[in-house]
């Protein structure tokens, strides 16, 4: 059976949840391969709406839901998350989701070396969550990290810590901080472990057998390929790999697990924090958009910077992450715009650029150039065909898959599940 990887194909927030919950019906496994807790989800079912940051959408389905080991988990963040959502009448068991023993744990003098961080910098902020995410995956790459097979066994944790506590101690001391109350740590590590075991299990082999038989599994990215620690626009990017090549390290399977990779991307562009962004508008136009879009930011809240459709960014992130199709979502925001723009090129210092340059000077001085189109007047909301849809709006998605060079598989019309115009199925054989 087909497997398939969502990825972002922008700088996140382009309504991965609706699609992931929408391909979550159609999978037996939906497992999530990098990231931590900064990043969120928005599932609305029915008259419910969930918010996930650590579990894979599909425990909304009653789904098999795996966090690998490409995440950084904050456990008492996921006990709280698991607490929230079977507050919803969401049945969360160690049988329905499982927890890589080898992912890397996010600890609360991790959040404490964020914050610190994000405020030595002043003004140059990355413009990070603040939630440890980056200081653990430097942890994990420095061969110093607390894994969860660590909570595990005890008798060696303390080892574990006392290694590194003498890096974090250092930094803490260097920025005028005190130190780690050690004690305290590993009260909270001891108190904490017991309440994670349950969950704990070799994914790779679950993955392995899974995919044996045949069942369908859907690879559940956060963030989005603009945001990759490679292939963003750095530094403000995340800390992992976030396009579709980093689901099989992140989840324990091999090279050929992904089948089919479905990159998300809004109508128009988005952006969380602080890094460069060519088509932002900071006019009436780019509010319209934001409140239309009811653009703010699941975990933190925080108001998303918004633009004009960015093509050519699109296009770099269908080429560098293997994106087959995509979904495109939030078509109804532009209704009603009597033009819209997209992003064909940029201009940086008088040359013409048809990508997105790594140097970080040149990103911050590019300037979009724009192809115009006419908008529409009628609704696009709710569509669930094409004959639906104005010959306008359909004209500007064909546009956008020329420029992009791939095409739409799913077009999402509202926030709701079946408000989807569905042109090809990731699952397909």
């Amino acid at each position: 059976m087909a497997n398939v990887a969502v990825v972002g194909a922008q700088w996140g927030d382009e309504g991965k949840g609706k699609i992931v919950d929408w391909l979550s019906e159609r999978a037996d496994v939906v497992v999530r391969f990098q990231g931590g807790h900064n990043a969120g989800h928005t599932l609305v079912i029915g008259n419910q709406t969930y918010k996930l940051s650590l579990l894979p959408s599909g425990v909304v389905r009653g789904k098999v839901s795996i966090i690998g080991n490409g995440v950084v988990v904050d456990p008492w963040a996921l006990l709280k998350e698991i607490e929230t959502v079977r507050g919803q009448g969401v049945s969360i068991t160690p049988e329905t989701l499982k927890l890589a023993e080898n992912a890397a744990l996010i600890l609360p003098l991790h959040g404490q070396l964020d914050r610190l961080r994000e405020e030595l910098r002043g003004p140059q902020k990355i413009g990070t969550t603040g939630r440890g995410i980056g200081p653990a995956y430097e942890d994990k790459v420095g061969r110093r990290a607390i894994r969860v097979c660590d909570l595990l066994d005890l008798d060696s944790l303390e080892e574990r810590v006392d290694a590194l506590l003498a890096h974090h101690d250092a930094l803490l001391k260097g920025m005028g901080a005190p130190a780690v109350d050690r004690a305290e740590l590993m009260a909270q590590l001891a108190e904490i472990a017991p309440k994670i075991a349950p969950y704990a299990a070799r994914v790779w082999k679950c993955l392995d057998d899974a995919r044996r038989r045949g069942d369908r599994i859907l690879f559940e990215g956060a963030q989005a390929a603009m945001l990759d620690i490679d292939h963003g626009t750095y530094p403000y990017v995340t800390s992992s790999n976030t396009v579709a090549g980093q689901a099989s390290v992140g989840a324990g399977l091999g090279v050929g697990a992904v089948s089919y990779v479905l990159g998300i991307t809004k109508a128009y562009t988005t952006r969380v924090g602080a890094g460069p962004f060519p088509t932002e508008l900071t006019d009436e136009t780019g509010q319209l958009l934001g409140e239309r879009g009811r653009e703010f930011g699941t975990v933190t809240g925080r108001k998303r910077r918004c633009g004009w459709f960015d093509a050519v960014m699109v296009r770099q992130a269908v080429k560098v992450g293997g994106i087959e199709g995509i979904a495109l979502t939030k078509l109804d925001v532009l209704d009603g715009f009597g033009e819209i723009k997209v992003c064909v090129g940029y201009e940086i210092d008088g040359e013409r650029f048809d990508h997105l340059p790594a140097g970080t000077s040149q990103q911050a001085r590019a300037r979009p150039v724009y192809e115009t189109f006419e908008g529409w007047a009628e609704s696009t909301r709710g569509a669930r065909s094409w004959a639906q849809l104005p010959a306008t709006a359909i004209k500007y998605i064909r546009r956008i898959e020329e420029l992009i060079e791939a095409p739409v598989a799913l077009l999402s019309t509202s926030p709701e599940r079946d408000d989807t115009i569905l042109v090809r199925n990731p699952f397909a054989d």
